[in-house]
């Protein structure tokens, strides 16, 4: 998405909501349904085991590590917030210390660093795709608060990133590298470095609670393990310090029938998006994601906006029934959690958060839904229009 420096406009009236045959949600979860869930559920009953890496866990973390290159391997992790904080545990980072990471993402990002005892540094992304790169992080280094000893780049809103120039960055600087890749299920195949994909039920892929780390480093990946049981390795010898992060049998069932209804379940999605690109088509002022739609989809659609209409959009898109959502807010620096942490130049944040908007989008998304959608947001940008044109007068 390409990005116009600006302020963003407060709307001068208020409109009554009109009546509507219903609102149109941002967001609907894909869930498997009750059946899909039986045959598994039966073998529960079956085996009589819930938990602990029982046997419908394994065979999940089997298929799903399936989907990556050959060498890989999968563990499974209550949520993707713990699975971020315990794979920056698992690398010994020094407590205390700095993890660079994107203010534009997910609040659950800097909680996650927070867990694990390191303090979060946020730092600028790239204005055309929204995305933290190794050249980018490499240009302020020099202007660090202190030793930088990690880094949590972002797959923004699920999109592919360039895993093997982040497995570069870390080779050349020592900076240790885990991937949030919260919403890139159907986008992420290859992990040179901890990639964290998570499974809550508003993923593409969702399982109600949950996540996975996908990684080719056997070693971490054991040790990853031991650390969601207790500190045991195959025994009931603590050794190290741990918790208590494993998925149940019962989470693992809902992921077997997810990925057994993936193929289709991707298929609507696409579908879906198909539509919804056709109809923003109409509205060059909206940009999305590259290959949104086209070569990966997510569970989202962020699209672009004029600079600054994000607020306004939003408000007018309510006025009209249709949900929307500014899913990273005004980004992580804004949130009082974490207003004393050290932060960047972070000028192209502060406008993305202007500027986009999380539009309704979800697999089972009807034509009607996204006409009044599309309708709606070409209404509210003719009146930002309007509004800006009238504001610079």
């Amino acid at each position: 998405m390409s990005l116009v420096k600006g302020v963003p406009l407060t709307r001068r009236r208020e409109r009554a909501v009109p009546e509507l045959a219903g609102k149109v949600p941002v967001s609907t979860p894909a869930m498997p349904r009750a059946a899909d869930l039986l045959p598994y559920l039966e073998r529960i009953d079956s085996a009589g085991w819930y938990s602990n890496f029982g046997p419908l866990v394994v065979e999940f973390e089997a298929r799903l590590s399936q989907r990556f290159e050959a060498g890989t391997q999968v563990v499974t992790i209550a949520n993707g917030t713990i699975a971020l904080s315990l794979v920056l545990q698992a690398l010994e980072l020094p407590a205390g210390a700095y993890c660079a990471v994107p203010s534009w993402t997910f609040v659950a990002t800097a909680h996650a660093i927070r867990m694990a005892g390191l303090k979060p540094w946020f730092v600028d992304v790239e204005p055309v795709n929204g995305a933290l790169t190794p050249e980018g992080l490499s240009a302020c280094l020099l202007d660090a608060p202190g030793p930088v000893v990690g880094v949590i780049p972002v797959a923004v809103m699920g999109q592919p990133m360039d895993l093997s120039a982040w497995q570069g960055f870390e080779s050349r600087t020592g900076i240790r590298v885990v991937i949030d890749a919260a919403a890139g299920f159907d986008a992420v195949i290859e992990a040179p470095v901890p990639v964290m994909v998570s499974l809550h039920a508003t993923k593409s892929l969702g399982i109600g609670e949950g996540a996975f780390v996908a990684c080719r480093d056997g070693d971490l990946i054991r040790k990853l393990r031991a650390i969601t049981n207790f500190g045991f390795m195959g025994d009931r010898i603590s050794r190290q310090e741990a918790t208590n992060a494993k998925l149940s049998e019962y989470s693992a069932a809902v992921g077997l029938a997810a990925l057994d209804m993936w193929p289709s379940t991707r298929l609507r999605y696409m579908n879906a998006a198909r539509m919804l690109r056709i109809g923003l088509s109409a509205l060059p002022v909206v940009a999305l994601q590259e290959g949104w739609g086209l070569d990966w989809v997510s569970s989202t659609c962020v699209v672009g906006l004029p600079s600054g209409a994000s607020e306004f959009v939003e408000a007018e898109l309510a006025d009209q029934g249709i949900d929307s959502r500014r899913w990273w807010g005004l980004g992580c620096h804004r949130a009082p959690a974490f207003q004393n942490f050290p932060a960047g130049d972070l000028r192209v944040t502060e406008a993305l958060a202007a500027s986009t908007l999380g539009i309704p989008f979800f697999a089972s998304m009807e034509p009607d839904q996204i006409n009044r959608t599309v309708n709606a947001l070409s209404g509210a940008l003719h009146r930002f229009e309007v509004m800006r044109k009238g504001s610079s007068k």
